[in-house]
């Protein structure tokens, strides 16, 4: 394997941020083509800027969060954190104690690896079921989290949803919804209803997917349990600092859900126009993804590269030969290594769909003459 450790993975993601780093110094932002779906941004005005301060900052921009947050995710109190991953391992150092343990349900597995390293931390036992299987909560069950939709945006029915949170509520286990994306992909493509209005007990999105906001995470829930949630982040350093708070308000204060409905509606096209040169490629709510799994079977050759490494050196071929950025080449350890393009990413009206298939093609054929030299694939992953 290429790619054996999260150790690998931080040194992937350096190389990648380096290439970007060149490339948009040489040529501007407008060569990049970031179809990440996580482009985030900072929408913030100099009068903004001017009152990013220590304390100010917050007190200012926290009664606009607190607005446009609750408009959003509903719930009584809100919490600004530095990551989604942040608020998810505030949230179980608060409620969940050493022998105890988390129970997470999910469309379908694998898990964001957030969710049982912060239970690995703290010496809690951790489960997971996916809808095909049937959900156990014991004795020893503190919490249960619940994932609206996965690192590959597979979705949650609203029946699964709301069946999960009554078997937890029956044995008084409080319920944390991880929403990084669901809270606008369930609402707007899906039609379901906040996480908050269907009986859970929180729920955090991150800001900057599918929105053009900061990285950062937003909580909402009942107001003893942030701010229970709340002191766990302070004493770890887990919340948000003045200009996320302030970027995170006048994002959720712009955010129309127009863009993602757009998406919807192009991916259809985009799949037609790709699926007959592209074995596998599947449709996403906003856009088309090819797994590892379907990326081997388009490559036609025989070859000693894992499912994952090939995808991850399609990712880095699609950002060095083609300027496309994906989640593959940039993502955190352990991050999905699906090739994901979403259109509701603003750089996507830049580019065709027959420019986007070109791009692919074109990065096939680079990694195919490739694969058979593993230096040259080292290469491309950490130089």
């Amino acid at each position: 394997m290429l790619v054996n450790s999260s150790l690998d993975e931080v040194k992937r993601r350096e190389t990648a941020l380096h290439y970007l780093a060149h490339l948009v110094k040489q040529d501007g932002r407008e060569a990049l083509f970031d179809l990440t779906g996580l482009a985030g941004g900072f929408p913030l005005s100099q009068d903004d800027i001017a009152l990013l301060e220590t304390y100010a900052g917050p007190a200012l921009f926290g009664e606009d969060l607190d607005r446009w947050g609750k408009k959003h995710l509903g719930g009584e109190k809100l919490l600004a954190l530095n990551r989604t991953s942040s608020g998810i391992l505030a949230a179980i150092l608060a409620l969940v104690q050493h022998g105890q343990e988390v129970v997470h349900y999910l469309p379908e597995k694998p898990s964001h690896p957030s969710i049982p390293r912060s239970c690995q931390l703290i010496g809690a036992s951790y489960q997971e079921y996916s809808v095909d299987e049937d959900l156990e909560l014991g004795d020893a069950t503190a919490l249960l989290v619940i994932t609206g939709s996965t690192m590959d945006h597979q979705v949650l029915s609203q029946e699964d949803f709301e069946r999960a949170i009554q078997a937890a509520h029956q044995r008084k286990v409080p319920v944390l919804v991880d929403d990084a994306s669901g809270a606008r992909l369930r609402t707007v493509i899906y039609g379901q209803p906040r996480a908050m209005d269907l009986g859970a007990d929180l729920v955090i999105t991150s800001t900057d997917k599918l929105m053009e906001g900061p990285r950062g995470g937003l909580m909402a829930g009942k107001t003893n349990l942030i701010d229970l949630i709340k002191t766990k982040a302070h004493q770890f350093g887990l919340e948000a600092q003045p200009p996320l708070i302030a970027a995170m308000a006048r994002a959720l204060e712009k955010f129309n859900p127009h863009n993602l409905e757009l998406a919807r509606t192009r991916k259809d096209q985009l799949h037609l126009s790709l699926a007959s040169s592209l074995v596998g490629l599947e449709k996403t709510p906003t856009g088309v993804m090819l797994t590892p799994t379907s990326l081997m079977k388009n490559m036609g050759m025989k070859t000693t590269l894992t499912p994952k490494d090939a995808a991850i050196l399609l990712a880095m071929l699609l950002l060095k030969e083609e300027n496309i950025l994906t989640i593959p080449a940039v993502g955190m350890p352990g991050a999905s290594v699906t090739i994901r393009l979403d259109l509701a990413s603003p750089d996507a009206q830049r580019l065709s769909d027959a420019a986007i298939g070109n791009s692919l093609q074109n990065a096939l054929e680079v990694l195919r003459a490739t694969a058979s030299d593993l230096e040259a694939c080292r290469r491309v992953l950490y130089q």
